[in-house]
């Protein structure tokens, strides 16, 4: 046209469409093959997108598509990140919290044999004594290492719960009466909070349910003060639940620990509460025991003020009634 001093507009026009329709295919098809389907290969490989969600679509709505899936999984790796950081910080409290309850009477049975080695086993009195101690060395031991077997089961599910009907009221005057010289020493009346006439039947494992008791009354009299109550109430909470509640009016535990209060070897104060002894796996057993019921447990506590622990229990009907 240029040399025959002609111009066609409708050859112009139809040589324009023609050649964005030709370059625009060119550039799609580039911009799909060497960066799009590369990209979505990369996010494929390490897993980020829960599904592929990808279309042939036009490329700037897959480019929105990953976008959200990016920021989808950014979301879910901070919160993962998160997760993990206490999970490690837990880790390392619970090692060494292992670590010092198990060295602690290891080193004291050790103590004592290297000393009867070293030439007082020839004394009979003496003799006799520090393998006593030995002995309660060991015994502590045991006793952290089953406390220590008995919740890797209840975690794991290994421990069978063996439920049948009994009566609670009965089952907690039987733990007053075992923890009634203990009590005593620390002049502590362990008593209900009125008079139960009749039965309160509940379905749940009976050996478990008394060790539950069991452990959370000798925790209220380990930390209440001489002349203390520790009072036991069995109250209505829905048609088929009561709630059992354990109070006392002890020393107390302040809220930045309450949190806290159910894991393994968890102390509220270390220094303190070594001198009283316990494997510090108690409350951590009620919880899984609890919890391996499909229950609840609770906890309210007031520094200086007193505890109070409540679980709830499945109710059955009193057929006598």
């Amino acid at each position: 046209m240029y040399y025959a001093a002609t111009v066609e507009w409708l050859f112009l026009l139809c040589f324009a469409l023609v050649s964005f329709s030709i370059s625009f295919l060119i550039i799609q098809h580039r911009v799909e093959r060497f960066i799009y389907r590369r990209i979505k290969k990369i996010y494929d490989d390490v897993s980020l997108l829960e599904s592929t969600s990808f279309s042939s679509a036009p490329i700037t709505t897959d480019i929105k598509t990953l976008t959200e899936e990016i920021e989808k999984f950014a979301k879910g790796k901070k919160i993962e990140i998160d997760t993990l950081k206490i999970r490690e910080e837990y880790r390392k409290d619970f090692l060494g919290n292992v670590s010092h309850e198990l060295k602690t009477p290891l080193f004291t049975v050790q103590g004592y044999i290297l000393t009867l080695l070293d030439g007082a086993m020839d004394d009979k009195k003496v003799r006799e004594k520090y393998l006593e101690r030995a002995n309660k060395g060991v015994e502590r031991l045991i006793y952290i290492v089953k406390d220590l077997d008995m919740i890797t089961k209840l975690e794991a599910g290994g421990l069978t719960m063996e439920f049948e009907d009994f009566d609670i009221v009965e089952l907690i005057q039987n733990v007053f009466d075992l923890l009634e010289m203990r009590a005593a020493k620390k002049q502590i009346t362990l008593t209900f909070d009125m008079e139960y006439k009749e039965p309160i039947l509940v379905r749940a494992d009976k050996e478990r349910m008394q060790q539950v008791v069991s452990n959370l009354l000798v925790n209220s009299i380990k930390y209440g003060h001489t002349n203390g109550t520790t009072e036991v109430s069995v109250e209505n909470l829905i048609k088929n639940k009561v709630i059992v509640r354990v109070t006392d009016n002890g020393e107390g535990i302040s809220k930045e620990h309450l949190s806290r209060l159910f894991e393994r070897f968890y102390r509220v104060e270390k220094s303190r509460n070594r001198e009283v002894g316990g494997s510090g796996l108690g409350l951590s057993i009620v919880k899984h025991i609890i919890e391996a019921h499909n229950e609840k447990i609770y906890v309210e506590s007031v520094v200086d003020v007193g505890s109070e622990f409540s679980f709830t229990l499945e109710k059955i009907e009193n057929k006598e009634e």
